[in-house]
C-alpha cells in the first residue's frame, strides 16, 4: 500500500464511524482523536477497520502509535510495503 491508499482506506473507515468528520482538513501530524472528536470507542473502530481493509493486523500496543495521519501511513506502509 501506498501514503494515497492508506489515506484513502482511513477515509473511507472515518465515513462509516464518523461521517461528519473531515480527515481532509486534518494535518499530516495533528492528533486524529482530537481533531476528528472521536471518542475512545470511535478511535477503536477506526483502527479495527483499517486493519480489516488494509490487512495488516494492529496489535493494541501499537495503538497509541497510530495518533497522526503520518504515523498512521508510516505504520501501514511499513507493515504492508508496496511491491
Amino acid at each position: 500500500m501506498n501514503a494515497s491508499d492508506i489515506r484513502t482506506l482511513a477515509a473511507n473507515v472515518l465515513a462509516g464511524i464518523a461521517p461528519e468528520a473531515d480527515l481532509s482538513a486534518v494535518g499530516e501530524s495533528e492528533d486524529l482523536r482530537e481533531s476528528l472528536d472521536l471518542d475512545s470507542m470511535d478511535f477503536l473502530n477506526f483502527i479495527i477497520g483499517l486493519s480489516q481493509g488494509s490487512g495488516v493486523s494492529i496489535p493494541e500496543a501499537d495503538y497509541p502509535r497510530l495518533f497522526t495521519l503520518q504515523c498512521l501511513v508510516d505504520y501501514l506502509a511499513a507493515a504492508h510495503p508496496a511491491p
